[in-house]
């Protein structure tokens, strides 16, 4: 018995590797692109010209290293999601790299050069406000770390808490700052708003409190938005009200009082409705800032200020009008303040100045080309370095405000650049891409009134002339392709030469991001064709994506609309465009007054052959996209037949709703949800694009169990508000979304979400918490009609007498799991997959056939026949499974299907921080030849038996004449 496992599990094993992915085919049908998302800090990590590295920290809670030559990730490191990973301070002195994470709850040492980590210390409680090295240039030692109640010193080296210290009436005064006075003491700055502000200096040594001390503030609001440190201990704010900047000196305690400095005295005026700015000039956190510094009056406007030794007086040094963005850069001994100004329409200069004097220096001029649809430059990052000539070269990073990084060298050479929007999609279409131009004239002769035989005869001709004539170019290229290296062959991506391929597979991605940035990218090589920056989205926007009209329809071109509605009044508006160019459409959009509850797409279509769009408002009215008067007398004819439903989590009501002729709605049904009890978390319908090829399933003995095929149904997922793990649950509701007749209801006891599920043909998959076993677990509602099906031609939701036959069966699952899709294809011959995302950036392909609720627990001869899995609780995890390999795709959070021209083939898409493109073929390729298939060997063998063929032909015939003349 020992033996026969050993080779049943040998076998198995040999299986596993015989279904891997071979190298040579890495990449051929599969891409990925890795993302880090907006950044919020930003250092290179040398000012020499050599320098490759470039550090960031991004609100994906992300560290990554880039190289700034190509754009490219040398490492990059994911942390948790949500406020406990996230970055509040990033601070860089020459190869130690120190984070503080999670509101202060961490302090991390990363070592820059391979991205180790050196090590990580737990802080104490409390709310984080401000860190600064301790120190000065070369001998920091230490890093402070200030709370909102405390302050703590940590060595550098190591990490170790050196001392901790409560700070003195932290119940009053709010500490908001640190700053370094050396290597005997650090400062601590705490405002009181609207009245005064304490200097405490705490000794390096022991923590103790040396001095501490208070300054009238009555116009100070917030040390962190008003005030800067300029020159050496000069704290430096500016105030809107009284038109002025104050002046203290932080480590003199001699200086009683703020110096006030009118802007009327420097002929400055701050612009109307605008908040001043200070931007200080401090180049690294480990150096005393210059006494210059920036104060920005206006959106593009702002003047290089200089501060005296002594703090008493300010002189400008030159007034940059208009100027964008400013920053500041030092090498060496040298500190520059880079000047982004608009140059034309097209483009904007940046150019360097001298910190000390404000002058110009010659022959440092960049150019940042303006893209058009694209946002606006947000944040300039400069990298400066000294020539051989001493004089000074930089490097700038531009980031926009739709998450692009632009990476320019002299004179204007854009590097690279880094589309962040993607690291976080919130819905995304594939389009089908348009024919060629000759196969769209062969389409146009199709319903068209005929001219004559011959001319249409004569124009076939010619059409199948020019296929002919593209034909014999692809296969020529192909044959002069194949005898080059794999690396050298170039197949550029544009717009101008996409066209549909001859199974369809490549398609246009559309993708719409949470910046409010739209992406073309073609599905075949990632490339993105075409973008375009909406402006005016508002931050906590919800969209949906509609595809209206296909490429089907030639000449009229395909269209998307974009539904942007704002979460928090519900005001919306339509973006149309052309998903292949990117290009907006010029149409008559109606106008969205009310609160938007609903959106459905009808199979009502006007005379350019665009589906309608129906927007319900609050007040439950009505309105169509496109309103033509063809369009309204359609609704009108099927009023009757059009319903659809609403969903009001906080009161708990599910509602239904029917169109009157006059495009009004009235509610028909309504389920009501308790909320003390439950909460409704999600409501899903099946896919409109999914086609269903078998309406009944065989079984062993040769009988037919009909499918419950209900078009209308819906999936309504509720939690318990419960949080006590043994009265918490999970229900799964089946609503008929057109009589509001409930016709399952499953309860999960002592479970709890996040719930993720999947409605698919006449089955419901979804994962929950076991709170009692503490595991995950999936169960599955499978639907039948019975041996007999009551209506094989049509469904009606209003003529079903019986209720559908219920299969339920749950599986334990070894992994939590981030998202859950099913496989889509074009007939629905092919089996059904789940494609299970999970936390470890695998994405699992897993059988429908393990989630079957009739496997049986006993095998009998019926269920052998049916080819029916034993059950058995345990879900398995195959590594052959995995449809990304070792890609791993961080943080997924949604998975794209769509069907290609092949019937075995699905096209996938995986998008979160990162996206993943691939093919899978859940039958697989039973419609396709082999990869591996040998055209040449077999086209020899036919050409070899073609011609013996035809030479034993004549042998024969000679042979036989000179048999007959014996």
């Amino acid at each position: 018995m020992a033996k026969l496992n050993l080779l049943l599990l040998m076998f198995f094993h040999l299986v596993c590797i015989s279904e891997a992915v071979f190298e040579d085919q890495v990449g051929k049908f599969d891409w990925r692109r890795q993302y880090v998302g907006k950044p919020l800090f930003a250092y290179f990590d040398s000012p020499l010209q050599s320098s490759k590295k470039l550090f960031v920290a991004t609100d994906k809670n992300i560290f990554a290293s880039l190289n700034s030559k190509t754009g490219d990730l040398f490492w990059r490191h994911v942390d948790k999601s949500g406020p406990d990973g996230a970055v509040d301070a990033l601070l860089m002195h020459a190869q130690d790299t120190l984070m503080v994470i999670g509101d202060g709850h961490l302090l991390r040492s990363w070592d820059t050069n391979v991205g180790g980590l050196n090590w990580e210390a737990v802080l104490d409680t409390g709310s984080f406000q401000a860190a600064c090295f301790v120190g000065i240039q070369d001998t920091v030692k230490h890093v402070a770390v200030l709370k909102k109640t405390a302050i703590s010193l940590h060595y550098l080296s190591n990490g170790h808490q050196k001392w901790v210290e409560n700070l003195p009436d932290s119940d009053t005064v709010k500490y908001q700052a640190v700053y370094s006075g050396g290597e005997e003491e650090v400062f601590v700055l705490g405002l009181v708003p609207q009245s005064h502000i304490t200097i405490t200096a705490f000794s390096l040594e022991d923590g103790e409190v040396i001095r501490q001390r208070s300054v009238e503030a009555p116009w100070l609001s917030s040390l962190e938005s008003s005030c800067v440190m300029v020159g050496q201990g000069m704290l430096t704010c500016v105030d809107l009200s009284t038109q002025a900047i104050y002046i203290l000196p932080v480590t003199n305690e001699n200086t009683p009082l703020f110096s006030q400095v009118l802007l009327q005295s420097l002929d400055l005026q701050v612009s109307v409705g605008f908040q001043p700015v200070l931007v200080s000039s401090q180049p690294r956190p480990t150096r005393p800032a210059l006494p210059e510094f920036f104060l920005q009056l206006g959106q593009d406007h702002h003047v290089l200020l200089q501060l005296s030794d002594d703090g008493s007086t300010i002189a400008p040094l030159r007034d940059f009008q208009p100027a964008f963005l400013v920053s500041f850069a030092t090498t060496g001994d040298k500190t520059v303040a880079a000047i982004m100004t608009p140059k034309n329409e097209t483009a904007c200069a940046i150019n360097l100045f001298s910190a000390e004097s404000g002058r110009r220096l010659l022959d440092t001029t960049v150019i940042y080309p303006l893209e058009p649809n694209a946002g606006k430059p947000e944040k300039l990052y400069v990298h400066a370095f000294l020539k051989k000539d001493d004089s000074v070269g930089y490097r700038v990073l531009v980031q926009s405000e739709d998450h692009t990084l632009t990476f320019i060298q002299q004179p204007g050479r854009v590097m690279w650049t880094r589309e962040e929007a993607l690291a976080d999609v919130v819905t995304m279409e594939m389009v089908d891409l348009p024919l060629t131009g000759t196969q769209a004239e062969l389409e146009g002769e199709f319903g068209k009134k005929a001219d004559g035989l011959f001319p249409m005869v004569m124009k076939r001709l010619s059409s199948q002339a020019i296929l002919l004539q593209a034909w014999i170019a692809h296969l020529w290229k192909m044959f002069y392709e194949a005898r080059k290296p794999r690396s050298q062959i170039k197949n550029e991506i544009t717009i101008e030469t996409l066209s549909r391929d001859e199974f369809n597979l490549q398609k246009m991605m559309v993708m719409v991001t949470a910046s409010g940035k739209l992406f073309g990218i073609d599905s075949k090589s990632g490339t993105i064709l075409w973008k375009h920056y909406l402006e005016d989205v508002p931050l906590n926007a919800a969209f949906k994506l509609i595809v209206q009209r296909t490429t089907a329809h030639f000449p009229h071109p395909p269209q998307c609309t974009l539904l942007i509605k704002d979460k928090d009044t519900g005001l919306a508006r339509l973006h149309v465009f052309n998903p292949i160019f990117g290009r907006k459409s010029h149409i008559s959009l109606p106008t969205l007054s009310r609160p938007i509850l609903q959106s459905l797409l009808l199979p009502v279509i006007d005379q350019d052959y665009a589906k309608v769009l129906l927007l319900v408002d609050d007040q439950y009215k009505v309105t169509a996209f496109p309103s033509t008067k063809n369009v309204m007398q359609q609704l009108q004819e099927m009023a009757s037949s059009i319903f659809f439903y609403l969903v009001d989590s906080e009161q708990g009501t599910l509602s239904g709703f029917r169109l009157r002729k006059d495009l009004s709605s009235e509610m028909i049904w309504e389920v009501v949800v308790p909320t003390e009890v439950q909460k409704i978390v999600a409501v899903k319908g099946k896919r409109p694009n999914e086609h269903v090829h078998s309406q009944g399933r065989v079984m062993g003995d040769r009988s037919v169990l009909y499918k419950y095929l209900n078009p209308n149904l819906l999936a309504v997922v509720a939690e318990s508000t419960d949080t006590h793990p043994e009265r918490a649950f999970v229900g799964m509701f089946l609503v008929d979304g057109v009589t509001g007749r409930i016709i399952h209801e499953a309860v999960q006891r002592k479970a709890r979400g996040p719930v993720h599920f999947v409605h698919s043909e006449n089955w419901v998959v979804y994962e929950y918490w076991n709170t009692k076993s503490r595991r995950n677990e999936f169960s599955v509602l499978e639907l039948f009609e019975g041996m007999e099906l009551y209506n094989s031609t049509v469904f009606s939701s209003l003529d079903r007498p019986h209720l559908p036959q219920v299969l339920q069966q749950s599986y334990i699952f070894p992994s939590p799991i981030t998202t859950m899709e099913a496989t889509l294809t074009e007939k629905g011959i092919t089996s059904r997959h789940l494609l299970v995302g999970l936390p470890s950036g695998a994405i699992l392909s897993l059988p429908k056939m393990f989630l079957d609720p009739r496997r049986p627990e006993v095998v009998n001869e019926h269920s052998r026949e049916e080819n029916l899995i034993p059950y058995a609780p345990e879900m398995p995890i195959r590594t052959e499974w995995f449809i990304n390999y070792n890609q791993t795709v961080s943080r997924v959070k949604g998975i794209y299907t769509a069907p290609s021209g092949l019937e075995s083939t699905c096209l996938v898409v995986a998008y979160g921080l990162d996206i993943y493109q691939t093919r899978v073929y859940p039958s697989k390729q039973f419609d396709v030849l082999k990869d591996d298939y040998d055209y040449v060997l077999i086209s020899s063998v036919l050409f070899a038996l073609f011609f013996a063929t035809m030479i034993s032909k004549r042998l024969a015939e000679v042979k036989l004449l000179n048999r007959a003349w014996r």
